[in-house]
């Protein structure tokens, strides 16, 4: 069975063609059949520091090896003088996703050479081929130009074992890629010849290669994901899956795509993590000066931002134990009551500002180290600032533009009220004493309810005569509420002055409802007693029983007036529900506004404007090139050299002799659209509206249940559309100050970004 390998390379080793020797790090990932192998290449190498440390890391190997042969020493205390290369790419590996570190392991790769030579052996460009010598001493000559294609006596005869055993362990993979060809007829450059790979033991020059060109991902620019970033786009499966879906499922995948990608967004920063610990830097002076003046400054600037926050945070504290000390009062209670919306936004906005610090608290380093995950940890460190700050601008713009204009407001509020109390509210009640839309009613009781309607709106329209100038203080109020608190607190405020301003007709609304839900319950008494029938509340049932005939003489006398009298009530009943629910919908309107105030990614969204690719939805690979070639005579000429006489006995080295196809592409990323960055953070809002839900308001309307007037009073609707509440921050002033400090702190930029 033919082997399968993909190399996913990334696309600036493309750029040029190498004029050196340099190595290859990144991960090997295996797939579980044996058959295919990944390699993920992060960064290629051609530091001379680390050429050095591999040569002194040989001549230490060779001289723990004599005295362990010595007997001077032993294996286990040997193992303290391995390699520093091997102790680089440990602290670079545990500075890695822990879920990329269970799949794989950072190291070593291979290496990449310029060209190779007549002989097949791996040269340097403009070395000579003659000029090489036998390294028989054990040391690493690489940056000479030195042979590394010979070790008598070894397990590998190809040179890479005398690279590998500077890493201090046996390794199972590693990959020789020589030279570079021209990649005609596509976008691609230079692109690298994989000489052999050494695969579990066998080394195999002829395989079926796939390389991938990625683009490196960094922080601020773009990274790959293999999901979307709304659920939407996922295809909805029915409850009963067909036998392909199942089949689908259970099929083993040929590989571990996630771990691959999680790979790729790491590669930079294994890059700037392995450059780092190989050589920390040394900073000249102009360069530290220019830090330390940066630094000086992110601090005063964070000792001004967690003065300001400290001063803010005394006075809540100050007005929350004021509150607190009248929380028990008639007053208190009524006003919780009538402003209840505006005081959980209130509360809402000052939880925000009490727990912005902790929002922007790094608590998770090693998110860093990919891509993806420190794009999703900065979202969601910055929403919490960028949702309060959009929100306080709108609120400026709004309460700027009501302290200018309050005057016509006032007018315009006060003649909107006079007309609807005018043409609707008296109108309707003098045309429901009447016979309304043909309806014959009774003339007594509709005269009794009109009246009545009518007497408490004239009493309600005077009372609203002589307050009627503490209104325009409100809609000030509700100018300064939004320039201190944002939009949201303002227009809460404003949905409960409409409440209180159409209080009548809610009261109404509840009176007749109470009427009309009695009469409907007595009517549906007396039907079941006709029936012979009991309702059961205990097991929530109709039971047969046996009335007496006073009683069916009593419910007849009483059946016959209810239901002639029940179109009467129904009148009022629907018209006072009409009014009431109009004024809920235009308050559940301002609601929803709330609702997607605060549910909106304003952070994501100015991200997307700013760089699209920062929101990547799915994968895809671009085919550039696919070619087939066969063995040529000094290609297997070469690859005999490698191998020794016992590995072709043994049938180590692969030589089949059909040819081996290489396929060349590119890999891409699609963007999400606004739709699918915005539209998953809206379902909040709306999380229990359905049919059901509809339908079971519609029943509470025909039996003549009231409607609650807005709707963040019903615990089924709108609530989670808003922030959750928190527990109130109890902490000395000093405590918060250095926690502001501290959260400004943590959002300095570093000098290296990953």
């Amino acid at each position: 069975m033919r082997r399968k390998c993909r190399i996913w390379l990334p696309a600036h080793l493309s750029t040029a063609k190498p004029q050196s020797f340099t190595f290859l790090f990144g991960w090997f990932m295996p797939s579980s059949s044996s058959a295919s192998l990944d390699i993920v290449i992060a960064f290629a190498c051609a530091d001379p520091s680390l050429f050095s440390v591999l040569q002194e890391t040989l001549v230490i190997l060779k001289f723990l090896e004599d005295a362990i042969l010595r007997g001077c020493l032993t294996l286990k205390k040997s193992l303290g003088y391995f390699s520093n290369v091997s102790g680089i790419l440990r602290e670079t590996n545990g500075k890695m996703p822990v879920s990329l570190q269970e799949k794989s392991v950072f190291c070593m790769l291979g290496c990449y050479a310029a060209d190779l030579g007549r002989n097949g052996r791996l040269v340097r460009v403009g070395m000579a081929e003659n000029d090489h010598s036998n390294s028989a001493d054990g040391n690493l000559h690489l940056p000479s130009g030195h042979d590394v294609s010979k070790e008598k006596g070894r397990h590998w005869s190809c040179g890479c074992h005398k690279i590998d055993r500077s890493l201090g362990q046996c390794r199972n993979y590693w990959i020789q890629l020589c030279g570079s060809h021209k990649c005609s007829g596509c976008k691609l450059g230079w692109i690298p010849e994989l000489h052999h790979i050494h695969w579990d033991g066998q080394i195999l020059s002829y395989f079926d290669l796939h390389v991938i060109v990625y683009e490196t991902p960094r922080f601020g620019d773009h990274h790959f994901s293999v999901g979307f970033w709304s659920s939407s786009q996922e295809m909805e499966i029915p409850l009963k899956k067909p036998k392909w879906i199942e089949g689908l499922l259970q099929k083993q995948a040929l590989f571990d795509l996630d771990t691959v990608i999680l790979a790729i967004n790491c590669a930079n920063a294994a890059k700037l993590i392995f450059e780092e610990v190989l050589h920390p830097e040394k900073s000249t002076i102009p360069i530290r000066i220019k830090r330390m003046f940066a630094t000086s400054l992110w601090k005063l600037l964070a000792i001004f931002i967690a003065s300001l926050s400290t001063s803010i945070y005394f006075i809540l504290q100050f007005l929350h134990t004021l509150f607190n000390l009248g929380s028990q009062s008639c007053i208190w209670i009524a006003s919780t009551k009538l402003f209840n919306n505006t005081w959980k936004n209130i509360r809402i906005r000052s939880y925000q500002i009490l727990y912005w610090p902790i929002s922007l608290q790094n608590n998770c380093l090693r998110s860093a180290s990919c891509v993806e995950f420190a794009e999703k940890a900065a979202l969601h460190k910055h929403a919490l600032w960028s949702s309060v700050i959009v929100d306080v601008l709108l609120g400026n713009f709004l309460g700027i533009a009501l302290l200018f204009y309050a005057e016509s407001a006032y007018l315009w509020v006060s003649n909107f009220s006079k007309d609807i109390t005018d043409s609707f509210l008296r109108t309707g009640c003098a045309w429901l004493m009447r016979i309304p839309a043909g309806f014959k009613l009774n003339t007594e009781l509709a005269g009794v309810l009109g009246m009545i309607s009518l007497n408490a709106i004239q009493t309600w329209s005077t009372l609203w005569f002589f307050v009627g100038f503490l209104f325009i203080y409100i809609i000030k109020g509700s100018a300064v509420s939004g320039i201190l608190f944002g939009f949201s607190t303002a227009a809460a405020l404003i949905i409960d002055m409409v409440s209180v301003a159409t209080m009548h007709v809610w009261t109404f609304h509840m009176l007749f409802s109470f009427l009309y839900s009695q009469q409907i319950h007595a009517l549906a008494t007396f039907w079941r007693l006709f029936r012979g029938q009991k309702w059961n509340p205990l097991r929530q049932r109709l039971d047969s029983y046996d009335y007496t005939v006073e009683q069916h003489i009593v419910g007849s006398l009483l059946f016959t007036p209810l239901l002639l009298l029940l179109p009467t009530t129904s009148v009022f009943y629907i018209f006072f529900t009409i009014m009431s629910t109009t004024i809920s919908f235009l308050c559940m309107l301002i609601e929803v506004v709330i609702a997607v105030m605060h549910a909106t990614p304003f952070a994501k969204i100015f991200l997307w404007l700013l760089t699209p690719r920062r929101f990547p939805c799915g994968i895809w690979l671009e085919i550039s090139n696919c070619q087939r070639y066969e063995i040529h005579s000094s290609r297997s000429g070469c690859v005999n050299k490698f191998a020794s006489s016992s590995e072709m006995s043994r049938g180590k080295l692969d030589t089949s002799r059909s040819g081996s196809s290489i396929l060349l592409s590119v890999l891409s990323s699609n963007s999400s659209n606004i739709g699918q960055i915005v539209l998953p953070h809206f379902r909040k809002v709306f999380p229990a509206v359905s049919r059901s839900s509809v339908a079971s308001s519609a029943y509470e309307v025909i039996i003549g249940r009231s409607l609650p007037s807005t709707l963040f009073s019903n615990q089924s609707a709108l609530r989670t559309g808003l922030p959750s509440e928190v527990p109130w921050m109890s902490i000395s002033c000093k405590e918060y100050w250095r926690l502001c400090h501290d959260a400004i702190l943590a959002c300095k930029p570093d000098d290296k970004s990953h």
